[in-house]
């Protein structure tokens, strides 16, 4: 029987793997192929990658998770492309690569504390965002600055899923999302504002930006070379895309006010979706992706990172297991909590109080073993979570449960530490590739398949496990708590030695 379905192709490019994934129009995956690429450091503090390869990769991922699923590419009805946000991907005046720059890059701590004491007021007070080193516009000023050449041949600014966006269609096009996400628009309209420009000293740099697009609408069509490239059908729509944070919480089934999505991946994402933007500048950062639709987040680079990092310089070294990330679970699991346990920060690429912040195991005795160091790990992974989302509540953002998504969340024991952690029951979203899941929502939603979000999630979303706190932890993870933000402060003029490195 030939199969007549509809399906939606969601994509997901974060720092290093970029992901095709099929969906049906109930969230089911069919398929699904990833790619890693490779991250250079030609200077310390400096990540960049290879933009050829990101688009070579992406051909592999969507052309093999078509070949798997074993679909006719027509019964696509329209592509999703949710990217990690902040960083900078810079194209000439004939749309070829200048510089891709990740958002672990910390060269623009200089140029950030500078704009900052300048202008941060400013700044916060039309985009709600002050600079910080991998910022978008933080890190053009830096290039403007130690670059000039080729700052100067630079043609259009676009972030990471707009770079495959304009592969697949040769539209120069970015979303409102990631575009208020990386502090380059005027809150809450959502709009580009020459006035932001000029505080971040790039009032040359309106030429640069792409045509902005809402998330949902279609930007653009698969044309005939992408099509030969990636197997896809040329024509097929390709909708706005998504900062992956919100894509990554819609496909865990969050968008509506009063939410909250926490996402333990490469950064530590903690998010309350609003239909009003909150005004309070020691909140990170909020960004709109439609009318009275806004996410409250404060993040750093500080959350699953720190276990990859582990698993890849101590575990994986050897090839001793065939399941690293299994062995480090078990390995926590053997562990009964105590109050002298070690205690980790998870600075390995700083911290959003400070790109210096640096990363230790502290308290570590002889008794100790791998499971315990492991547990700290996870235990820091989840306080640095615990500090973001108690500046989201100081600043009046208040929610009773969470969706927890992201590689973190697959692990057996780190929700439940969630829960216990910060006091409030968890859900795990059935999806594993949420960010890829919330993009194809997206996509749906611009192909006229659903008429809302909420819709669409209704549809293409389920539940997988539910993690209620145990109130019998709370004392101990408060006092512990306390103690990792005691050692903290007390690190802070060791740290501040080093400050400088990379910027």
């Amino acid at each position: 029987m030939a199969d007549n379905r509809t399906y939606l192709l969601g994509l997901d490019a974060g720092n290093t793997v970029i992901k095709a994934v099929l969906f049906d129009l109930e969230g089911r995956q069919i398929a699904m192929h990833a790619l890693d690429g490779r991250s250079s450091t030609p200077q310390p503090g400096h990540v960049e990658r290879d933009l050829n390869e990101l688009w070579a990769n992406a051909c592999v991922a969507i052309r093999t998770c078509i070949e798997s699923a074993g679909i006719d590419p027509s019964q696509i009805a329209a592509i999703g492309c949710a990217g990690h946000g902040n960083g900078l991907y810079l194209l000439d005046g004939s749309g070829a690569p200048l510089i891709g720059i990740q958002s672990l890059d910390t060269r623009g701590q200089r140029v950030a504390a500078q704009l900052g004491d300048a202008s941060g007021d400013a700044l916060h007070a039309i985009c709600l965002q002050k600079p910080w080193s991998a910022q978008t516009p933080t890190l053009l000023a830096w290039v403007k600055q130690n670059l000039p050449e080729l700052y100067a041949k630079a043609g259009t600014l676009l972030l990471c899923k707009d770079f495959i966006n304009f592969r697949l269609t040769g539209e120069l096009t970015s979303d409102s999302s990631d575009m208020s996400g990386c502090g380059l628009l005027r809150m809450p309209d959502c709009t580009y504002d020459d006035t932001l420009l000029d505080l971040y000293g790039l009032s040359d740099a309106r030429r640069l930006l792409p045509r902005l697009v809402d998330p949902s609408a279609i930007a653009g069509r698969v044309s005939a070379e992408a099509a030969e490239r990636t197997g896809l059908a040329e024509g097929t729509p390709v909708v706005g895309g998504f900062f992956d944070v919100v894509s990554s919480a819609m496909g865990s089934g969050v968008v509506a006010p009063g939410e909250a999505s926490i996402i333990i991946g490469t950064w530590s994402i903690n998010q309350v979706f609003s239909s009003a933007p909150v005004v309070n500048d020691s909140v990170f950062m909020a960004a709109g992706f439609g009318p009275k639709r806004f996410v409250n987040i404060d993040s750093s680079a500080t959350s699953a990172a720190n276990l990859e990092w582990y698993v890849r310089e101590f575990v994986e070294r050897g090839g001793h297991h065939p399941d690293p990330f299994g062995h480090c679970n078990a390995k926590v699991a053997e562990v009964v909590p105590a109050e002298d346990d070690p205690l980790f920060h998870p600075f390995l690429y700083g911290s959003g109080e400070g790109a210096e912040f640096r990363a230790g195991f502290y308290g570590i005795a002889g008794w100790h073993t791998e499971g315990h160091l492991l547990r700290a790990l996870m235990e820091g992974v989840m306080f640095e979570h615990r500090r973001h989302i108690e500046t989201l509540k100081s600043a009046g953002v208040c929610f009773d449960h969470a969706a927890l998504s992201g590689g973190g969340s697959r692990s057996p024991v780190w929700p439940q530490m969630f829960a216990d952690g910060i006091q409030v029951p968890v859900r795990v979203a059935e999806a594993q590739e949420t960010g890829a899941l919330g993009a194809a929502i997206g996509a749906g939603l611009g192909a006229g398949l659903f008429e809302t979000y909420e819709s669409g999630i209704a549809a293409m979303t389920r539940v997988s496990a539910s993690y209620e706190p145990d109130p019998a932890m709370a004392a101990h993870y408060d006092a512990r708590y306390r103690r990792y933000l005691d050692l903290r402060d007390a690190m802070r003029p060791f740290w501040a030695r080093g400050r400088g490195s990379g910027g």
